[in-house]
């Protein structure tokens, strides 16, 4: 077939020119893009300055030394970056501020506010941005103020582009000069050659990982593709279900979604009355069952009800709630060997004490291991019948399905997978511990997206990747490549939703603390400290004991005067720690009861289920709440105390080692193994005035209602639906051959896995 030169002339000239106006196009983009990066790096860095220089900050306005804080100013402003620093006084005043401060800058030009803001003002033609921070002192609320001149961020928007748009333009005309010279003296190959050029730049743009020998195009391509993918959930004042609900429409129209959990959000058992629904008390089905019923789909999980099996039908379906549908649940049988191996023994006497790191040596058994592998397999096989579809999003739950999500991707390939892992994730070195490590870390792998409640977990969990298993991590988005496959590693910070449904039952707090002092046999006066969990080692029930022990000891003042009452639910009664746990707690209470006999027994331990209206109402009747969790994912008790308080009153005191301490610094933040530490915060809680306790739990429930669990639902199915896009971009963008090729292997997998 006869080609003539210029031809590849004229396509040359129509590939640079159609490249320039690509990139002519997302120049503005890319150029806003930088800006905003540049703000958010003059943010975090006004943040960390802020924090650097508090405490000396805090000494000065106490004291009143403006000298020291004009010198002290005057250092922070050698920044080359910071343009002036300077104080509002809570009388509005400006004071000490650096010789740079424009002269028509005022302490009016700033919102005066309970948290930090940011705000631009045009000083001499010039975008400077004011950060300012409270400062809470005896006389009232002050605040720090940091300008900065962001004209840097315009000259450093208008380098990227120029660089971008040289790049593009010179690399095409060096690849258009190539083709031509490589069609002048290969002619009779020039169709197999010119697929092979355009199927190198579309992998630079459609393969998830740059080629380690590739082009300097292909990686410069793949990373800026990377990074506009990389933004975050548009902030949402009010997330609610049905928030929730137009988002999954919005971003996944028509998609099935099915969740995965080994405890089922409705039981139903067998009593002497006929057969009752219970809810079970978990974080895990409290934080995700108001998502089902606002999203629909289908749940699977184990059905553990004495009377679950006469509940469903001839497919082992049942639709929940009862009363007002809106969602299946499948049900997957287990009998009581299996349970016995793989709940009892792989999940909780081995992944569990080895994640939750407080010292219960992990028991690995190689009878146990091969029934976990077995009874993941079951629910896999569960998840894949019920799907509807060939691309369902499937949300699976916690360390009982570790290998469920490469079981999953293996019959559906192109399902996108989000796993939860709801508990910690240790570091590599614990996690050595465990013997089949690897095989745990690559099912996992076979997620879309793999999530942990808090940063560190998901920095823990690629350090373990990185040490146990051959694979590529790109560590600045976060990601892990295996077989092919591309795993993002997320933190989503879980929560509980907002306000508590059950709270529309629960009285107002004087009624509470009536009903609740009466239950108990209160003196009136009475300190009321509670705390609400499992009968679990990692919560630290015999510590928060021993915390009111040693208060009690050390001043005797206080006995007559406050109660302890302890709501621990027995679980996993079946396993030894557990129920030696139960014993030393009740013996523990019994001997500190002794030695503080008074007026009445400083400790009331109950050891029996709450439902969540009765721990809402103990909630409002508290003055002070406990939560001193040796190690926790996240925690959702202090959050279910924080939205039980609509009267602003009442102090958390939560431990350090709980995901929950991330979000609510205004707690009293203690070491739980540290007795006297906290001894002396339950004191401190006691003897906290209102109004510092209204303060801080504003800020607590503020926290909690803007980052409620339709908010952490709603993350990840945004998170999901871009990794839908993507994929389906990016298989377009493939050849037409390939793209017919991956989709008939796709259906056949498809086809494979119904029958």
């Amino acid at each position: 077939m006869p080609i003539r030169l210029r031809d590849f002339l004229r396509f040359g000239v129509f590939g640079v020119a159609v490249a320039l106006i690509v990139a002519f196009g997302i120049s503005p983009f890319t150029g806003g893009v930088v800006q905003q990066w540049s703000r958010s790096d003059v943010e975090a860095r006004s943040r960390l300055v802020f924090n650097a220089i508090q405490p000396f900050l805090d000494r000065d306005v106490e004291d009143q030394s403006w000298d020291r804080l004009s010198d002290l100013f005057g250092r922070v402003a050698q920044d080359k970056k910071i343009l002036a620093v300077g104080f509002c006084s809570y009388a509005g005043a400006l004071v000490a501020p650096t010789p740079e401060m424009p002269p028509n800058f005022g302490c009016d030009k700033i919102a005066r506010s309970e948290n930090e803001s940011f705000a631009d003002i045009a000083v001499g033609g010039r975008r400077i941005l004011v950060a300012a921070f409270p400062v809470n002192g005896s006389k009232g609320r002050s605040y720090l103020v940091i300008l900065t001149d962001l004209s840097f961020a315009s000259a450093r928007s208008s380098q990227v582009v120029a660089y971008l748009l040289a790049s593009l333009a010179g690399v095409v005309l060096v690849l258009t000069v190539g083709s031509i010279i490589f069609a002048v003296f290969m002619l009779r190959s020039w169709m197999s050659s010119l697929r092979r050029a355009v199927d190198e730049v579309r992998l630079g743009t459609a393969r998830k990982h740059p080629p380690a020998t590739g082009s300097a195009l292909d990686r410069e391509i793949h990373k800026l593709l990377r990074r506009t993918e990389d933004f975050s959930v548009a902030h949402q004042i009010d997330w609610t279900p049905k928030a929730v609900q137009d988002l999954l429409h919005g971003v996944l129209p028509g998609a099935e979604v099915l969740v995965l959990s080994n405890r089922e959000p409705y039981i139903h058992n067998r009593t002497d009355h006929g057969i009752v629904v219970q809810r079970p008390a978990s974080g895990l089905v409290s934080a995700l069952e108001p998502i089902m019923r606002a999203c629909g789909g289908t749940w699977v999980a184990h059905g553990s009800g004495s009377a679950d099996r006469e509940t469903v039908d001839a497919n082992d379906r049942i639709r929940v709630p009862e009363g007002a549908p809106s969602y299946t649940l499948r049900r997957v049988w287990i009998s009581e060997a299996e349970q016995d191996g793989y709940y009892y023994g792989f999940a909780n006497e081995g992944l569990w004490p080895l994640c939750h790191i407080v010292f219960v040596r992990p028991a690995f058994r190689s009878g146990d291991w091969h029934m976990y592998r077995e009874i993941n397999q079951r629910f896999a096989d569960a998840v894949v019948a019920e799907a509807r579809t060939e691309d369902p999003v499937v949300l699976v739950q916690d360390y009982h399905f570790a290998l469920v999500p490469k079981m999953i991707r293996q019959r559906l390939p192109k399902a996108t997978i989000i796993s939860f892992w709801h508990i910690p994730w240790p570091n590599a070195e614990t996690f050595s511990i465990c013997p089949w490590r690897r095989e745990i870390i690559e099912g996992m792998l076979g997620s879309t997206i793999l999530g942990f409640h808090t940063q560190f977990h998901c920095n823990n969990f690629i350090e373990c990747v990185d040490r146990f298993v051959e694979s590529r991590i790109d560590r600045e988005v976060q990601a892990v490549s295996l077989g092919g496959h591309e795993t993002r590693i997320r933190a989503y910070p879980i929560s509980i939703e907002w306000p508590p449904s059950a709270l529309a039952s629960v009285p107002a707090r004087e009624t509470c603390r009536a009903e609740v002092f009466r239950e108990f046999d209160l003196a009136e006066g009475t300190k009321l400290i509670v705390g609400v969990e499992r009968f679990d080692y990692t919560k630290g029930i015999p510590d928060r004991m021993r915390a009111i022990d040693a208060l009690l000891t050390r001043d005797s003042s206080w006995e007559g005067r406050l109660a302890f009452v302890q709501i621990a639910a027995p679980t996993r009664s079946k396993l030894d720690t557990y129920s030696r746990l139960q014993a030393e707690a009740e013996s523990l209470a019994d001997a500190i009861n002794a030695r503080h006999p008074g007026r009445q027994t400083p400790i009331r331990l109950v050891a029996r289920h709450y439902e969540a209206s009765d721990v809402l109402k103990l909630f409002r009747a508290a003055d002070v709440c406990v939560v001193s969790s040796l190690h926790d994912g996240m925690n959702l008790v202090a959050k279910e105390f924080v939205s039980s308080r609509d009267d602003n009153a009442g102090v958390l005191v939560l431990s350090s080692f709980t995901g929950a301490s991330r979000e609510m610094s205004e707690a009293l933040i203690v070491n739980p193994y540290d007795t006297e530490e906290l001894a002396a915060a339950i004191k401190r809680a006691m003897s906290m005035p209102l109004d510092e306790q209204a303060e801080r739990m504003k800020l607590m429930r503020q926290q909690v209602k803007e980052n409620n669990v339709y908010r952490w639902a709603g993350t990840m199915l945004v998170d999901s639906a871009r990794s839908r896009t993507r994929e389906r971009i990016l298989a377009l963008t493939s050849s037409g051959e390939s793209a017919h090729a991956g989709a008939t292997r796709a259906r056949a997998h498809w086809s494979q896995s119904r029958e």
